[in-house]
Protein backbone atom coordinates (compact mmCIF):
# COMPACT_ATOMS: atom_id res chain seq x y z
CA UNK A 1 0.00 0.00 0.00
CA UNK A 2 1.22 3.50 -0.86
CA UNK A 3 2.17 5.44 2.27
CA UNK A 4 1.79 9.22 2.32
CA UNK A 5 3.29 11.20 5.18
CA UNK A 6 2.43 14.85 5.85
CA UNK A 7 4.77 16.64 8.27
CA UNK A 8 4.83 20.26 9.50
CA UNK A 9 8.28 21.81 8.89
CA UNK A 10 10.10 25.08 9.43
CA UNK A 11 10.32 27.47 6.49
CA UNK A 12 13.05 26.08 4.20
CA UNK A 13 15.68 28.06 2.36
CA UNK A 14 15.73 28.73 -1.40
CA UNK A 15 13.68 25.84 -2.78
CA UNK A 16 14.27 26.65 -6.44
CA UNK A 17 17.96 25.95 -5.78
CA UNK A 18 16.92 22.32 -5.12
CA UNK A 19 15.69 22.19 -8.73
CA UNK A 20 12.11 20.99 -8.30
CA UNK A 21 10.42 19.20 -11.18
CA UNK A 22 7.04 20.77 -10.43
CA UNK A 23 6.44 24.32 -9.20
CA UNK A 24 3.52 26.50 -8.19
CA UNK A 25 4.26 29.88 -6.61
CA UNK A 26 1.43 32.22 -5.64
CA UNK A 27 0.73 34.78 -2.91
CA UNK A 28 -1.57 32.25 -1.18
CA UNK A 29 0.04 28.84 -1.76
CA UNK A 30 3.41 27.64 -3.04
CA UNK A 31 4.24 24.02 -3.86
CA UNK A 32 7.57 22.53 -4.95
CA UNK A 33 7.56 18.91 -6.11
CA UNK A 34 10.20 16.30 -6.98
CA UNK A 35 9.70 13.10 -8.93
CA UNK A 36 6.41 11.43 -9.82
CA UNK A 37 4.29 9.18 -7.62
CA UNK A 38 1.36 9.28 -10.05
CA UNK A 39 0.87 10.45 -13.64
CA UNK A 40 -2.60 10.50 -15.16
CA UNK A 41 -3.16 11.33 -18.81
CA UNK A 42 -6.61 12.92 -18.81
CA UNK A 43 -7.29 12.30 -22.49
CA UNK A 44 -9.67 14.26 -24.69
CA UNK A 45 -13.10 15.84 -24.40
CA UNK A 46 -14.85 17.91 -21.77
CA UNK A 47 -14.78 14.96 -19.35
CA UNK A 48 -10.99 15.07 -19.04
CA UNK A 49 -11.34 17.09 -15.82
CA UNK A 50 -13.57 14.43 -14.30
CA UNK A 51 -11.28 11.59 -15.36
CA UNK A 52 -8.27 13.29 -13.79
CA UNK A 53 -10.13 13.99 -10.55
CA UNK A 54 -11.53 10.45 -10.33
CA UNK A 55 -8.12 8.89 -10.90
CA UNK A 56 -6.53 11.09 -8.24
CA UNK A 57 -9.35 10.37 -5.77
CA UNK A 58 -9.08 6.59 -6.30
CA UNK A 59 -5.30 6.65 -5.82
CA UNK A 60 -5.57 8.82 -2.70
CA UNK A 61 -8.31 6.67 -1.16
CA UNK A 62 -6.23 3.51 -1.60
CA UNK A 63 -3.19 5.02 0.15
CA UNK A 64 -2.32 5.04 3.84
CA UNK A 65 -2.22 8.63 5.07
CA UNK A 66 -0.07 9.62 8.02
CA UNK A 67 -1.21 13.18 8.58
CA UNK A 68 -0.21 15.03 11.74
CA UNK A 69 -0.52 18.32 9.91
CA UNK A 70 -3.48 20.29 8.63
CA UNK A 71 -3.30 19.42 4.93
CA UNK A 72 -5.90 17.24 3.25
CA UNK A 73 -3.49 14.53 2.20
CA UNK A 74 -1.50 14.57 -1.06
CA UNK A 75 -1.43 17.40 -3.60
CA UNK A 76 -1.47 17.08 -7.37
CA UNK A 77 -0.39 19.42 -10.15
CA UNK A 78 -2.74 19.69 -13.12
CA UNK A 79 -2.46 21.21 -16.58
CA UNK A 80 -5.14 20.96 -19.26
CA UNK A 81 -5.27 21.74 -22.94
CA UNK A 82 -7.29 24.66 -24.19
CA UNK A 83 -9.11 22.59 -26.81
CA UNK A 84 -10.98 19.38 -25.95
CA UNK A 85 -9.53 17.87 -29.15
CA UNK A 86 -5.89 18.44 -28.16
CA UNK A 87 -3.63 15.91 -26.45
CA UNK A 88 -1.58 16.73 -23.36
CA UNK A 89 -3.93 17.21 -20.39
CA UNK A 90 -2.20 15.74 -17.36
CA UNK A 91 -2.38 15.36 -13.58
CA UNK A 92 0.83 14.68 -11.62
CA UNK A 93 1.40 13.78 -7.98
CA UNK A 94 5.00 14.48 -6.93
CA UNK A 95 6.84 11.76 -5.02
CA UNK A 96 7.90 14.46 -2.55
CA UNK A 97 6.63 17.98 -2.07
CA UNK A 98 7.11 21.01 0.13
CA UNK A 99 3.94 23.08 0.54
CA UNK A 100 3.31 26.56 1.90
CA UNK A 101 -0.22 27.62 2.84
CA UNK A 102 -0.04 31.17 4.14
CA UNK A 103 2.72 31.05 6.77
CA UNK A 104 2.50 27.28 7.36
CA UNK A 105 4.94 24.85 5.76
CA UNK A 106 4.58 21.06 5.35
CA UNK A 107 6.40 18.28 3.57
CA UNK A 108 4.47 15.52 1.83
CA UNK A 109 6.33 12.32 0.98
CA UNK A 110 5.15 9.23 -0.86
CA UNK A 111 6.75 5.93 0.14
CA UNK A 112 9.70 7.65 1.79
CA UNK A 113 10.77 9.86 -1.12
CA UNK A 114 12.93 12.85 -0.25
CA UNK A 115 12.31 16.47 -1.31
CA UNK A 116 15.15 17.66 -3.56
CA UNK A 117 18.84 17.50 -2.82
CA UNK A 118 20.45 20.49 -1.09
CA UNK A 119 21.77 23.14 -3.48
CA UNK A 120 25.41 22.06 -3.37
CA UNK A 121 24.49 18.53 -4.56
CA UNK A 122 21.87 19.35 -7.17
CA UNK A 123 22.49 19.32 -10.89
CA UNK A 124 23.08 22.68 -12.49
CA UNK A 125 22.65 24.06 -15.95
CA UNK A 126 25.67 25.13 -18.02
CA UNK A 127 27.50 28.15 -16.58
CA UNK A 128 27.27 29.91 -19.90
CA UNK A 129 24.08 28.85 -21.67
CA UNK A 130 23.78 29.69 -25.32
CA UNK A 131 21.69 32.71 -26.24
CA UNK A 132 18.09 32.16 -27.39
CA UNK A 133 17.54 32.30 -31.11
CA UNK A 134 14.16 33.32 -32.49
CA UNK A 135 12.69 31.11 -35.19
CA UNK A 136 9.39 32.89 -35.82
CA UNK A 137 5.72 32.02 -35.55
CA UNK A 138 3.63 29.17 -36.93
CA UNK A 139 2.09 31.60 -39.40
CA UNK A 140 3.53 34.88 -40.75
CA UNK A 141 2.40 38.13 -39.18
CA UNK A 142 0.56 39.14 -42.34
CA UNK A 143 -1.50 35.94 -42.26
CA UNK A 144 -2.34 36.49 -38.59
CA UNK A 145 -3.44 40.03 -39.42
CA UNK A 146 -5.71 38.60 -42.11
CA UNK A 147 -7.16 36.15 -39.56
CA UNK A 148 -7.94 39.04 -37.21
CA UNK A 149 -9.55 40.99 -40.06
CA UNK A 150 -11.67 37.94 -40.90
CA UNK A 151 -12.75 37.64 -37.26
CA UNK A 152 -13.69 41.35 -37.16
CA UNK A 153 -15.76 40.91 -40.30
CA UNK A 154 -17.65 37.96 -38.81
CA UNK A 155 -18.24 39.90 -35.60
CA UNK A 156 -19.58 42.86 -37.60
CA UNK A 157 -21.97 40.43 -39.33
CA UNK A 158 -23.28 39.27 -35.96
CA UNK A 159 -21.82 35.75 -36.01
CA UNK A 160 -19.90 36.29 -32.75
CA UNK A 161 -19.48 38.94 -30.07
CA UNK A 162 -15.83 38.26 -29.25
CA UNK A 163 -13.07 35.93 -30.46
CA UNK A 164 -9.66 35.57 -28.81
CA UNK A 165 -6.94 34.82 -31.35
CA UNK A 166 -3.51 33.67 -30.23
CA UNK A 167 -0.15 33.33 -31.92
CA UNK A 168 3.01 31.48 -30.99
CA UNK A 169 6.72 32.22 -31.25
CA UNK A 170 9.44 29.57 -31.45
CA UNK A 171 12.86 29.78 -29.78
CA UNK A 172 15.85 27.48 -29.94
CA UNK A 173 19.32 27.32 -28.47
CA UNK A 174 22.49 25.24 -28.78
CA UNK A 175 22.15 24.25 -25.11
CA UNK A 176 18.99 23.18 -23.23
CA UNK A 177 17.01 25.97 -21.64
CA UNK A 178 17.24 25.87 -17.85
CA UNK A 179 13.69 25.87 -16.38
CA UNK A 180 14.91 26.84 -12.91
CA UNK A 181 16.68 29.93 -14.25
CA UNK A 182 13.48 30.87 -16.08
CA UNK A 183 11.31 30.30 -13.00
CA UNK A 184 13.63 32.38 -10.86
CA UNK A 185 13.43 35.27 -13.30
CA UNK A 186 9.65 35.02 -13.64
CA UNK A 187 9.09 34.87 -9.88
CA UNK A 188 11.33 37.90 -9.39
CA UNK A 189 9.72 39.99 -12.13
CA UNK A 190 6.08 38.98 -11.57
CA UNK A 191 5.66 38.50 -7.79
CA UNK A 192 1.87 38.92 -7.93
CA UNK A 193 1.43 36.29 -10.67
CA UNK A 194 1.02 32.52 -10.53
CA UNK A 195 4.42 31.12 -11.47
CA UNK A 196 4.30 27.49 -12.58
CA UNK A 197 6.19 24.55 -13.99
CA UNK A 198 4.10 21.52 -14.93
CA UNK A 199 5.27 18.83 -17.36
CA UNK A 200 7.22 21.13 -19.67
CA UNK A 201 4.83 24.08 -19.41
CA UNK A 202 6.35 27.07 -17.63
CA UNK A 203 5.01 30.57 -17.10
CA UNK A 204 3.75 33.42 -14.93
CA UNK A 205 0.01 33.91 -15.28
CA UNK A 206 -1.80 36.97 -13.94
CA UNK A 207 -5.28 35.42 -14.18
CA UNK A 208 -6.88 33.33 -11.44
CA UNK A 209 -9.45 30.97 -12.94
CA UNK A 210 -10.66 29.66 -9.58
CA UNK A 211 -9.48 29.13 -6.02
CA UNK A 212 -11.48 26.90 -3.65
CA UNK A 213 -11.00 26.78 0.13
CA UNK A 214 -13.84 24.73 1.58
CA UNK A 215 -17.01 26.32 0.25
CA UNK A 216 -15.32 29.68 -0.38
CA UNK A 217 -14.31 30.41 -3.97
CA UNK A 218 -12.47 33.24 -5.72
CA UNK A 219 -11.87 34.14 -9.34
CA UNK A 220 -10.39 37.11 -11.15
CA UNK A 221 -11.19 37.94 -14.75
CA UNK A 222 -8.73 39.90 -16.89
CA UNK A 223 -9.61 41.26 -20.32
CA UNK A 224 -8.62 44.50 -21.99
CA UNK A 225 -4.96 45.50 -22.11
CA UNK A 226 -2.66 48.48 -22.46
CA UNK A 227 1.13 48.88 -22.36
CA UNK A 228 3.09 50.25 -19.40
CA UNK A 229 5.45 53.22 -19.46
CA UNK A 230 8.55 54.01 -17.42
CA UNK A 231 7.28 57.58 -17.23
CA UNK A 232 4.79 57.75 -14.33
CA UNK A 233 2.58 60.41 -15.90
CA UNK A 234 2.41 58.52 -19.19
CA UNK A 235 1.73 55.24 -17.36
CA UNK A 236 -1.18 56.85 -15.50
CA UNK A 237 -2.52 58.29 -18.76
CA UNK A 238 -2.43 54.83 -20.39
CA UNK A 239 -4.25 53.35 -17.40
CA UNK A 240 -6.98 55.99 -17.39
CA UNK A 241 -7.39 55.56 -21.13
CA UNK A 242 -7.84 51.81 -20.64
CA UNK A 243 -10.45 52.34 -17.91
CA UNK A 244 -12.54 54.46 -20.29
CA UNK A 245 -11.91 52.59 -23.55
CA UNK A 246 -15.23 51.50 -25.08
CA UNK A 247 -13.57 48.66 -26.99
CA UNK A 248 -11.72 47.29 -23.95
CA UNK A 249 -14.71 47.68 -21.63
CA UNK A 250 -16.87 45.69 -24.04
CA UNK A 251 -14.20 43.02 -24.26
CA UNK A 252 -14.02 42.92 -20.47
CA UNK A 253 -17.80 42.82 -20.03
CA UNK A 254 -17.98 39.70 -22.18
CA UNK A 255 -15.41 37.96 -19.98
CA UNK A 256 -17.17 39.01 -16.76
CA UNK A 257 -20.47 37.68 -18.06
CA UNK A 258 -19.04 34.24 -18.90
CA UNK A 259 -17.52 33.77 -15.43
CA UNK A 260 -20.50 35.28 -13.59
CA UNK A 261 -22.95 33.05 -15.43
CA UNK A 262 -21.17 29.84 -14.39
CA UNK A 263 -20.40 30.84 -10.81
CA UNK A 264 -23.85 32.34 -10.35
CA UNK A 265 -25.39 28.90 -10.93
CA UNK A 266 -23.04 27.20 -8.48
CA UNK A 267 -22.97 29.71 -5.60
CA UNK A 268 -25.58 30.62 -3.01
CA UNK A 269 -23.77 33.93 -2.60
CA UNK A 270 -21.64 35.60 -5.28
CA UNK A 271 -20.15 39.08 -5.16
CA UNK A 272 -18.00 40.90 -7.66
CA UNK A 273 -16.30 44.25 -7.92
CA UNK A 274 -18.73 46.86 -9.20
CA UNK A 275 -16.27 48.33 -11.71
CA UNK A 276 -13.13 46.98 -13.40
CA UNK A 277 -9.85 47.96 -11.78
CA UNK A 278 -6.34 48.20 -13.22
CA UNK A 279 -4.08 45.20 -12.75
CA UNK A 280 -0.56 46.47 -13.41
CA UNK A 281 2.21 44.03 -14.36
CA UNK A 282 5.81 44.71 -15.35
CA UNK A 283 5.14 45.28 -19.04
CA UNK A 284 1.34 45.45 -19.44
CA UNK A 285 -1.78 46.50 -17.55
CA UNK A 286 -5.20 44.88 -17.70
CA UNK A 287 -8.77 45.54 -16.72
CA UNK A 288 -9.59 43.16 -13.87
CA UNK A 289 -12.71 42.12 -11.95
CA UNK A 290 -12.63 39.87 -8.87
CA UNK A 291 -15.38 37.45 -7.81
CA UNK A 292 -15.90 36.00 -4.30
CA UNK A 293 -18.56 33.42 -3.49
CA UNK A 294 -19.92 30.58 -1.36
CA UNK A 295 -20.62 27.29 -3.10
CA UNK A 296 -24.04 25.67 -2.85
CA UNK A 297 -22.48 22.20 -2.61
CA UNK A 298 -19.02 20.68 -2.35
CA UNK A 299 -17.84 20.96 -5.95
CA UNK A 300 -14.07 20.57 -6.16
CA UNK A 301 -11.64 23.13 -7.56
CA UNK A 302 -10.96 20.89 -10.54
CA UNK A 303 -14.64 20.49 -11.38
CA UNK A 304 -15.11 24.24 -11.05
CA UNK A 305 -12.23 24.78 -13.47
CA UNK A 306 -13.85 22.40 -15.93
CA UNK A 307 -17.14 24.27 -15.70
CA UNK A 308 -15.50 27.68 -16.19
CA UNK A 309 -13.14 26.76 -19.03
CA UNK A 310 -12.91 28.32 -21.54
CA UNK A 311 -13.89 31.74 -20.26
CA UNK A 312 -14.55 34.51 -22.74
CA UNK A 313 -11.23 36.05 -21.65
CA UNK A 314 -9.34 33.37 -23.59
CA UNK A 315 -12.00 31.94 -25.93
CA UNK A 316 -14.77 34.32 -26.84
CA UNK A 317 -18.54 34.67 -26.98
CA UNK A 318 -20.61 32.64 -27.73
CA UNK A 319 -18.22 29.91 -26.58
CA UNK A 320 -19.00 27.28 -29.23
CA UNK A 321 -18.86 29.79 -32.08
CA UNK A 322 -15.64 31.33 -30.82
CA UNK A 323 -14.02 27.91 -30.39
CA UNK A 324 -14.85 26.98 -33.97
CA UNK A 325 -13.43 30.27 -35.23
CA UNK A 326 -10.23 29.75 -33.23
CA UNK A 327 -9.78 26.33 -34.84
CA UNK A 328 -10.39 27.81 -38.27
CA UNK A 329 -8.33 31.00 -38.03
CA UNK A 330 -5.33 30.37 -35.74
CA UNK A 331 -3.70 27.63 -37.85
CA UNK A 332 -1.95 26.14 -34.80
CA UNK A 333 -2.64 23.90 -31.83
CA UNK A 334 -2.57 25.95 -28.62
CA UNK A 335 -1.71 22.88 -26.59
CA UNK A 336 -2.01 23.81 -22.92
CA UNK A 337 -1.70 27.54 -23.53
CA UNK A 338 -4.84 29.29 -22.14
CA UNK A 339 -5.93 26.09 -20.40
CA UNK A 340 -6.29 25.64 -16.62
CA UNK A 341 -3.05 25.04 -14.70
CA UNK A 342 -2.52 24.71 -10.96
CA UNK A 343 -2.90 22.34 -8.03
CA UNK A 344 -5.57 20.43 -6.13
CA UNK A 345 -5.57 18.40 -2.92
CA UNK A 346 -7.42 15.24 -1.92
CA UNK A 347 -10.10 17.30 -0.15
CA UNK A 348 -11.11 19.19 -3.29
CA UNK A 349 -9.40 22.48 -2.48
CA UNK A 350 -7.08 24.00 -5.02
CA UNK A 351 -5.96 26.97 -7.06
CA UNK A 352 -5.97 27.06 -10.84
CA UNK A 353 -4.91 29.88 -13.12
CA UNK A 354 -5.28 30.30 -16.85
CA UNK A 355 -1.98 29.36 -18.49
CA UNK A 356 -0.97 32.74 -19.93
CA UNK A 357 2.48 34.33 -20.38
CA UNK A 358 3.87 30.82 -20.79
CA UNK A 359 6.13 28.62 -22.88
CA UNK A 360 6.34 24.96 -23.74
CA UNK A 361 9.88 23.74 -23.10
CA UNK A 362 11.51 20.76 -24.76
CA UNK A 363 15.24 20.70 -24.18
CA UNK A 364 16.77 23.37 -26.39
CA UNK A 365 13.43 24.26 -27.95
CA UNK A 366 10.68 26.53 -26.63
CA UNK A 367 7.34 27.76 -27.90
CA UNK A 368 5.89 31.00 -26.49
CA UNK A 369 2.27 32.16 -26.72
CA UNK A 370 0.17 35.33 -26.52
CA UNK A 371 -3.37 36.24 -27.52
CA UNK A 372 -5.67 39.20 -28.00
CA UNK A 373 -9.43 39.62 -27.67
CA UNK A 374 -11.13 40.66 -30.91
CA UNK A 375 -14.40 42.60 -30.72
CA UNK A 376 -16.20 45.13 -32.91
CA UNK A 377 -13.89 48.09 -33.37
CA UNK A 378 -10.69 46.07 -33.04
CA UNK A 379 -7.79 47.01 -35.34
CA UNK A 380 -5.61 44.13 -36.63
CA UNK A 381 -2.36 46.10 -36.28
CA UNK A 382 -3.21 47.08 -32.68
CA UNK A 383 -4.02 43.46 -31.79
CA UNK A 384 -0.72 42.27 -33.26
CA UNK A 385 1.14 44.88 -31.19
CA UNK A 386 -0.73 43.70 -28.07
CA UNK A 387 0.52 40.14 -28.60
CA UNK A 388 4.08 41.45 -29.09
CA UNK A 389 3.90 43.27 -25.75
CA UNK A 390 2.55 40.18 -24.00
CA UNK A 391 5.23 37.95 -25.54
CA UNK A 392 7.87 40.17 -23.98
CA UNK A 393 6.97 38.79 -20.53
CA UNK A 394 8.38 35.38 -21.46
CA UNK A 395 11.02 36.63 -23.88
CA UNK A 396 12.58 38.68 -21.08
CA UNK A 397 13.03 35.51 -19.02
CA UNK A 398 14.94 33.83 -21.83
CA UNK A 399 17.13 36.81 -22.80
Amino acid sequence: MTRIVVTPIEEPADLLARRPDLVWISPVTSIYGWGEALRLAAGFGPNRFGRAEEGFADWSAAAELVNPGSLAGPVAFASFTFDVRSAGSVLLVPAAAIVRHGDMWHSITVDGAEPGAPPDQSGVAPDKPDRPRYAGASIPDVQWLEAVATAIGLIDQGEAEKVVLARDYALWSKTPFDPIRLLDRLADRFPACFVFRVDGLIGASPELLVRRQGRSISSQTLAGSAPRSDDQAEDERLGKELLTSDKDLREHASAIASVGRVLGELCELLEREAEPTLVKLANVQHLGTRFEGKLIGSMSALELAGRLHPTAAVGGTPTSVATDLIRRLEHMDRGRYAGPVGWIDAGGDGELAIALRCAELSGARARLFAGAGIVAGSLPEAELEETRIKLLAMQSAFD
